[in-house]
């Protein structure tokens, strides 16, 4: 059964332990390894259970499958976008993201560095509309950028399921929709994406073997690309060909 919906997806979960905000402190991992993986929808209600013995699902006033809002910042010229689609490292991603089932925003920093670890910075903001002039400052100091020059490019919702296990947070992302400054919308129903979050990467994790299992296999992933190759087309796009080929082999698959 692909899961539609929140409430269909919050059935899957009923019999996971939960577990608190504070309780899963431990693997907060500000400074972690990511690997992402992008798997077909209706695989989700399988994965679930698989994970249900090792890891604790994320628990909030009953919730646990939040809606999440982001907004994606970029250079006039896509410089950010640029990057990932180049591989380089030491790369940035800039955007500021509703937590909408706590009311919580931030104004986010990523760095992934040539390490390939993650490292993420967040200021708490109170209103989701321009930047404020100490988010500007926050900018200056934790980016290569002037924050003035920064510019609004994407905006995308989707439902996150988060699970935690003793060393690692597995977060699971579905039911995408992107939409530009334009108005101009992309939804991805079909795809989910799954990602491991850990202090060092470890291949043997249950998590890892689940995913194996279902023959998921891990690859560079980004939303914020996804997006943005999607909705517009003057943009360099050449490495995400193989990534909207697999989402079409998914949905395929699904549809067949």
């Amino acid at each position: 059964m692909q899961p539609n919906t929140k409430e269909q997806t919050e059935k899957f979960l009923e019999s996971h332990r939960p577990i608190s905000l504070e309780e899963m402190q431990h693997v907060a991992l500000m400074d972690r390894v990511d690997t992402k993986f992008v798997g077909a929808s209706d695989l989700l209600p399988d994965i679930l259970a698989e994970l249900e013995s090792n890891y604790k699902v994320l628990e909030i006033e009953g919730d646990r499958v939040f809606l999440y809002y982001t907004h994606y910042y970029d250079t006039k010229a896509y410089g950010m976008y640029e990057a990932h689609q180049n591989g380089k490292l030491n790369r940035y991603k800039v955007r500021k993201r509703e937590y909408v089932s706590s009311g919580l925003r931030f104004l986010e920093v990523k760095f992934k560095n040539n390490k390939r670890r993650t490292i993420k910075k967040r200021v708490e903001r109170q209103q989701n509309e321009a930047l404020t002039a100490a988010e500007l400052i926050f900018l200056d100091e934790n980016t290569p950028f002037n924050g003035h020059e920064l510019e609004h490019k994407l905006s995308n919702s989707f439902y996150r399921i988060t699970m935690v296990g003793a060393e690692e947070r597995v977060t699971i992302d579905f039911g995408l929709s992107f939409k530009d400054a334009n108005g101009f919308s992309m939804d991805f129903d079909d795809i989910v994406v799954i990602e491991l979050k850990q202090l060092k990467f470890c291949p043997t994790t249950r998590a890892m073997n689940i995913l194996r299992k279902f023959k998921i296999k891990s690859q560079s992933f980004s939303k914020y690309c996804l997006g943005a190759a999607s909705l517009n087309t003057h943009i360099k796009a050449n490495r995400m060909k193989q990534k909207f080929e697999l989402i079409e082999r998914i949905k395929a698959e699904i549809e067949g």
